[in-house]
């Protein structure tokens, strides 16, 4: 009887060496990942929780495995336009172009789905995945390291961002006062095979407003950057000033709505004379 008290805590000291938690390896604001198997057990698994909408895993010389939760504290309610709730949280995860040594799984009711295979051997440039939960529905993700006698130079690398959505769409965030919202001319329109997207040139006259630095520059010349669309958007370049808006998608500027400018204006009048507007812009 005592022998078998003994293979019990044995069995439970095993276990736990091989499901041992990562809280110690992420930074301190609980959105990014970095760590290396080198000092992982073949075969085991490590357990990583992070709590932000966006943010990185960098895993060096994989080995093993990693089980990654993303529970961030995004708003109890994704409310959108009408005061409507979809109750969806989309989840986008974007590998880096040298993703190596591993592969990327969405975990889903015990069921494994393959994301992003080892890009060893790959040219084709990286697709990013997104996928739908349930607000309080976490969202793993299982990185399996691949067999390789020589393991180094291999870091399994990717971006991920949560956004509470209301329209299945990307990129669109739980709170629509926080768009990027640029006037300006469309300079030209191009397909990006690889992104499956249209890529607009737009020349800016005026910058509302911008969280990131997509369309550098003062204000004394116009500024020159990129807004990326779906494709079955139809959007052709032509005469005019639009006013264009959108969200942050990996770094990069997707369209939500384009109006013409004047268009805008004569609607932007009627909301406010109505007090129907959620925020002011200073408008010509």
């Amino acid at each position: 009887m005592r022998r078998f008290g003994v293979w019990i805590n044995a069995l439970w000291i095993l276990l736990f060496a091989l499901f041992r938690s990562a809280s110690s390896s992420y930074s301190e604001d609980q959105c990014s990942w970095r760590g290396s198997g080198l000092s992982q057990q073949q075969g085991s698994v490590e357990q990583i929780s992070l709590h932000c909408s966006e943010g990185t895993l960098d895993w060096l010389y994989p080995k093993g495995a990693l089980r990654l939760t993303l529970s961030p504290r995004l708003p109890s309610v994704a409310v959108g336009p009408g005061g409507s709730s979809s109750g969806l949280i989309t989840a986008c995860v974007k590998p880096a172009e040298q993703f190596r040594g591993a592969q990327l799984y969405l975990e889903q009711d015990g069921v494994l789905e393959l994301l992003v295979g080892d890009r060893l051997d790959s040219s084709s440039p990286p697709r990013v995945r997104c996928f739908s939960r349930l607000p309080g529905e976490k969202v793993a993700l299982f990185l399996q390291a691949t067999p390789h006698q020589d393991i180094s130079r291999r870091i399994a690398s990717f971006r991920y961002e949560l956004r509470g959505d209301w329209t299945a769409r990307l990129s669109l965030d739980s709170n629509p006062i926080s768009s990027e919202v640029v006037r300006g001319n469309i300079r030209s329109v191009a397909e990006d095979d690889n992104l499956r997207a249209a890529v607009i040139k737009v020349s800016a006259t005026r910058v509302f407003r911008q969280k990131y630095a997509l369309f550098p520059g003062n204000g004394r010349v116009s500024r020159r950057g990129e807004v990326r669309t779906l494709l079955q958007c139809g959007v052709k370049p032509g005469p005019g000033s639009f006013l264009f808006t959108g969200r942050v998608h990996f770094g990069e500027a997707w369209l939500g709505c384009a109006p013409r400018y004047k268009d805008f204006q004569r609607a932007y009048a009627t909301a406010k004379a109505a007090q129907q507007i959620p925020c002011e812009l200073p408008v010509d």
